[in-house]
């Protein structure tokens, strides 16, 4: 049982993110760091994780800090990134105050600039951050949200070689919904779905499909 903590701001505009609002960090906080671990310790022995989303973590300089504050709590942690700066997380792996981290691949190179709603994207910092993960992360998985209109064959290999030896690898169906910033965005049909875990498969140790019936 784990709550979820979402932290605005983030340096990617994706078209299909489903919480565009936190992205701009004109959204007001609803707590702040003591509100959020005072609500943590009256629930010590209910919850056994926190999961810290966005938005984009990892651009909060007090990151390192909240999660030594709710690990010191007892809770595991789990850390959701888009995986663009290798420094704070090398330094969160390196401190031990991260037991599990879910980093978004968002397409093959040569299409990440688009699919992140940016002009140009340095591929360095996402390499690096894939290299740290699969070296130091206690646990893990890589994860791409697959949409019908940004998403074909040929990425799926290219995603694969990006994370090549990892441990886990997800493709998630796009669905969408209110918050979603740009109309128009359709998810892949099952069978589409299946044809890109295959392509993906001889790259990771478990390929799976998450988010259809």
């Amino acid at each position: 049982m784990a709550c979820t903590v979402f932290m605005g701001v983030c340096d990617f505009r994706c078209p299909y993110c489903h919480n565009f609002e936190l992205v701009d960090g004109t959204a007001p906080a609803l707590m702040d760091m003591e509100d959020l671990l005072s609500f943590l310790k009256k629930r010590q022995g209910l919850l056994d994780g926190v999961a810290v989303t966005g938005g984009e973590p990892t651009l909060h300089k007090d990151l390192p800090l909240l999660l030594k504050g709710i690990r010191d709590l007892g809770f595991q942690t789990k850390l959701d990134t888009n995986g663009n700066h290798p420094a704070m997380l090398g330094r969160i792996l390196e401190e031990g105050l991260c037991d599990y981290v879910a980093m978004d691949v968002k397409n093959s190179p040569d299409k990440y600039a688009r699919t992140v709603g940016l002009p140009h994207v340095d591929m360095g910092p996402i390499r690096e951050s894939i290299a740290l993960i699969k070296a130091e992360a206690p646990d893990y998985e890589f994860r791409t949200t697959v949409v019908r209109e940004l998403h074909e064959e040929a990425d799926f290999e290219a995603i694969g070689r990006l994370i090549e030896g990892a441990r886990r690898y997800f493709l998630q169906a796009f669905t969408d919904r209110d918050s979603v910033p740009f109309s128009g965005l359709t998810a892949p049909s099952r069978q589409e779905m299946e044809r890109y875990a295959a392509i993906a498969a001889p790259f990771a140790e478990t390929v799976q499909i998450r988010g259809m019936d």
